[in-house]
């Protein structure tokens, strides 16, 4: 079997500039950590506790599900919440099903997700095929949805990520290009072609998937239909419904990680069953092994053998806890001469 070299170069692919309130995403802007609250919107209080959570461990971007107008009416409310607390995320107004909501939360966050599956589709299930005029004429109705949405955002300044999701494509995508990460492209890309086509440009997109090979297929394409159309917008990456402890954080490194390596990916949310300020110790870490984005010293120890003539577990363990401080120090802690001596050679410390 033969390998070749990944197709990607080894740096960052540079996006285009995306301002969400007083947080950059894109450009030469870290790659920005973000979560989703797990309280209900309407319940004010219990959404300003978690937001001072997820501010205390350094969420940057904090996104909230809108599902009706009395979701709407708490926004400024949590807000005010927020700044009686001293607390100045961004907030990311969650979106499915109806676009009047969309257009209103415009006014109170500093970017709006909507998902191209459902914001001017019902999912009915049919099969069917379409002819090329009456694909048009469908990208035409969503055009009139959109519309709206387009005009507030601009009036309020904000911006907007078109959030593919694997598992709610629309019926005339799926009749079209299947289950598959070229319909989540395609399912993207109707959208973006039509914001463009009306001169608006704070995007973000995602494609995400359960199924962490399916989402990273889907990015890579998307990568690749974008630079095909002269397109350089930010990307939002995530494994969607990864799970909960050491097998959803493992789901999550394949996916966000592998193509963080591959230089692509500007914000990241790691998707967990758990309270969400969990999530971003997790995210920290992934950034930290792809070295993307750095949050402490980078250890480099080996597990040990019977050629260790030390307790190498404690004393990493001990090296570890006074050197965590040191951002972007890489330190040895190694317990043989087989690969000590290489491992070290390009350390700081070891």
């Amino acid at each position: 079997m033969n390998f070749s070299p990944s197709a990607r170069p080894s740096f960052r692919r540079l996006s285009s500039l995306v301002r969400i309130g007083d947080v950059t995403v894109g450009g030469d802007s870290p790659i920005r950590i973000q979560s989703m609250l797990t309280s209900n919107t309407t319940d004010v209080a219990a959404c300003v506790e978690e937001i001072v959570r997820l501010d205390r461990v350094d969420c940057e971007i904090i996104r909230l599900t809108v599902p009706n107008q009395k979701a709407v009416d708490a926004l400024p409310r949590i807000r005010k919440g927020m700044q009686e607390c001293g607390v100045s995320r961004p907030l990311v107004a969650d979106i499915h099903f109806s676009p009047p909501l969309a257009v209103a939360a415009c006014e109170f966050v500093e970017k709006v997700r909507i998902n191209p599956g459902n914001y001017a589709d019902r999912k009915k299930f049919e099969i069917r095929e379409y002819t090329d005029a009456q694909y048009a004429e469908e990208l035409e109705r969503v055009e009139a949805t959109l519309l709206p949405l387009i005009t507030s955002l601009k009036k309020h300044g904000r911006a907007l990520r078109i959030g593919t999701n694997h598992g709610s494509l629309s019926d005339r995508v799926m009749n079209r290009y299947g289950d598959s990460p070229e319909g989540m492209v395609q399912s993207a890309l109707e959208f973006l072609r039509i914001l463009r086509k009306h001169d608006y440009h704070d995007i973000v997109l995602s494609m995400k998937s359960s199924n962490p090979i399916v989402m990273m297929q889907a990015y890579r394409l998307l990568v690749q239909r974008m630079d095909e159309e002269g397109m350089d917008y930010p990307l939002h990456l995530g494994v969607t419904e990864a799970g909960s402890g050491i097998e959803g954080r493992i789901k999550s490194a394949v996916g966000i990680g592998g193509l963080l390596v591959d230089g692509l990916g500007d914000t990241i949310r790691v998707s967990l069953t758990e309270p969400s300020e969990n999530e971003i110790p997790a995210a920290q870490a992934i950034l930290q092994a792809a070295r993307a984005r750095l949050y402490k010293a980078d250890l480099i120890s080996c597990p040990s053998c019977g050629r260790t003539f030390f307790d190498l577990q404690t004393t990493t363990a001990q090296i570890k806890e006074r050197t965590a401080h040191l951002i972007g120090v890489k330190i040895a802690v190694m317990g043989c001469v087989v690969n000590g001596p290489g491992e070290m050679a390009d350390a700081d410390f070891g």
